[in-house]
């Protein structure tokens, strides 16, 4: 018989008990031994708070998963609340609300004492089963999958579903490529449908195309798995038998530098990879690479999928549990897309949510995120001293208090120059470490790291004036750090700003400014922001989209500059309102430049640093 102690005034089955007992005739239990009460046991049960147990379940439940990203994107909305109007701040709070991620999540691993990390429970202590989930499906012969978009992942997409068998249906509002009449198997081109056709069992969408997209939201509200090219990667590397380490960069800034060190980095240490995702090779190509005729190229079966992703990617990529993820930062973008600043920081969270999440913690957005990570190992990178557990900087050195590695690499080996390039290094440092790579080997691709272009590069120089090729910067956040890397620059904006504010970017830059010239479609929210904080800054507006437009900007922002300045083309915007691509608006600069009376042409530039 179980004898229940009535000094346990949590037990309500006491009174029970004791009426049991004295029905028979017993005599009562005697008080069990005194100990002194905890304050949850202390407490009317009405405030009795919840206690959480020592040691979690080896297997996050989803609810688990979803309440800790929803205090993460709380924390991010939190921060930007003052940049939000009063109908942003509600939309973002309903999204917040309602979020969920839409797949299962991955075993949460602990940590050996050691460092390493194990999906084991502790010694004597039972692993708790989770209910059986059934495995994400993948297309096969007979079934009828919508192709949405077929554009540079696209058609890998369509080349690839066409092999399994199944029957593609392939939806656009452009006309199609002449590559796609060119596919093998049961292929149809149906032009730019609304809704999917009957027996759709799949949808397989570009990146690019919003959820509000008509096509997409039929889909969705058919109950029609809609899914990226990014996801349909990852499933077939799952299903493959021999599943790679994905290694996964986001975040608004710096996601190409990051990718670019961390392929030099696994190269140095003898992998065969090359970097893909919104780097520009598609992810399916790198996944299918060796092994698949289908696939275009002589690229061998990667060792690794090292890979940059975009906020569209990682939405439509929901199952993606990599074994080592970081988001570098995380500020305001794409939210004609995402809707709200919450619904941009969920997508860029899924990158957290394997084995061990990595996160720059200068940038408040991106702290938030790691802390609400349910990885089983957090790795923070900061510019400064590193504390134990992190990657950071000492005594102009690169050191890993994270992985065991210690001292790194000398910062002034780092390029691009400049603090945001050096938890760039870290943040690719952390993710190949986190595979094992030895730290040799992190600091021999690091020094063979070749930067892109239109990165902050000095293209032409006149007068004493220098001329610094920064397309890439197509929004505000990545603005702010190329300016802030120079004393007085004359200032080339403008393009799509995509729903982002400017307010902030120019109130911390508008004391460094000898003249800006605007362009492109937003260059009337960029003059008012600049006429509300920098009043003083003389503003030129060049209109029209010809040619000769960035012939005459550069023209004028070479007159508003004097000896030791920089003309900085950093447009905090997109390009597509003028030009074909960020690289097209970079190339135009850079002829403007060195067409110039005078100027010198620097046809391979050093990229500008902090001080310049």
């Amino acid at each position: 018989m179980r004898v229940v102690s009535a000094n346990d005034p949590k037990d309500e089955r006491w009174a029970a008990a004791a009426a049991r007992l004295a029905a028979v005739g017993l005599p009562e239990p005697p008080p069990a031994p005194g100990r002194k009460p905890r304050p949850d046991e202390t407490a009317p049960p009405a405030e009795r708070p919840e206690r959480t147990p020592a040691w979690s379940p080896t297997f996050w439940r989803r609810e688990e998963l979803d309440a800790s990203a929803r205090a993460g994107l709380t924390a991010v909305a939190a921060l930007m609340r003052h940049r939000m109007t009063d109908e942003q701040a509600a939309a973002t709070a309903e999204m917040i609300a309602n979020f969920s991620y839409s797949s299962p999540a991955r075993p949460r691993r602990r940590r050996r004492p050691t460092g390493g990390v194990t999906d084991e429970p502790p010694a004597g202590r039972p692993r708790r089963s989770a209910a059986p989930v059934p495995a994400p499906t993948l297309p096969t012969a007979g079934d009828l999958v919508l192709a949405a978009g077929v554009g540079v992942t696209g058609l890998p997409v369509v080349r690839y579903l066409a092999g399994t068998g199944a029957a593609v249906v392939v939806s656009s509002n452009r006309p199609p490529p002449p590559e796609l009449a060119a596919i093998p198997g049961d292929v149809t081109f149906a032009g730019d449908l609304q809704a999917p056709p009957d027996g759709t069992t799949l949808v397989v969408t570009s990146a690019g195309i919003p959820p509000t997209n008509p096509l997409l939201a039929a889909a969705a509200a058919a109950g029609i798995e809609v899914i990226g090219e990014v996801e349909l990667a990852w499933r077939l590397d799952q299903a493959s038998g021999s599943p790679r380490d994905w290694l996964v960069v986001t975040g608004t800034n710096g996601k190409t530098t990051t990718t670019g060190m961390l392929e030099s980095i696994l190269r140095a240490a003898g992998h065969r990879v090359t970097a893909s995702g919104n780097i520009g090779w598609p992810v399916l190509e790198a996944v299918l690479a060796g092994t698949d005729t289908r696939t275009e190229g002589t690229e061998p079966r990667q060792d690794v999928v090292a890979v940059e992703l975009s906020s569209f990617q990682l939405h439509w990529a929901p199952s993606i549990r990599p074994a080592a993820g970081v988001v570098l930062n995380v500020a305001e973008d794409h939210l004609d897309w995402h809707g709200s600043m919450a619904a941009y920081a969920a997508a860029k969270a899924v990158a957290l949510t394997g084995r061990v999440a990595l996160a720059v913690i200068d940038d408040p957005g991106a702290a938030a995120l790691l802390a609400a990570s349910p990885a089983g190992l957090a790795v923070p990178i900061l510019g400064g001293r590193p504390f134990p557990g992190a990657l950071g900087v000492r005594h102009e050195m690169l050191v890993d208090n994270a992985f065991g590695q210690d001292v790194l690499l000398e910062v002034d080996r780092i390029r691009p120059a400049g603090e945001h390039n050096v938890t760039n290094a870290l943040a690719a440092a952390g993710l190949a470490l986190a595979i094992g790579v030895s730290g040799a080997a992190v600091a021999d691709g690091l020094r063979a790291f070749t930067p892109g272009g239109h990165r902050n590069v000095l293209v032409a120089e006149r007068d004493g004036v220098r001329y610094f090729d920064d397309s890439k910067a197509t929004n505000p956040h990545a603005a702010l750090a190329s300016l802030q890397a120079y004393r007085r620059v004359v200032w080339i904006a403008g393009g799509q700003l995509k729903g982002a504010s400017v307010d902030d970017l120019v109130q911390r830059i508008g004391d460094r400014l000898g003249g800006v010239v605007l362009l492109g479609l937003d260059a009337p929210i960029l003059h008012a922001a600049l006429s509300r904080h920098a009043p003083d800054v003389p503003v030129l507006h060049v209109p029209g989209k010809d040619d000769d437009v960035m012939r005459t900007v550069v023209s004028a922002a070479s007159s508003m500059a004097a000896p030791g300045d920089v003309v900085l083309l950093a447009p905090a915007a997109a390009s597509l309102d003028m030009y074909a691509s960020y690289a097209a608006r970079g190339n135009a600069f850079a002829a403007a430049a060195r067409s110039l009376p005078g100027a010198v042409a620097v046809e391979d530039g050093a990229a500008g640093g902090a001080g310049r």
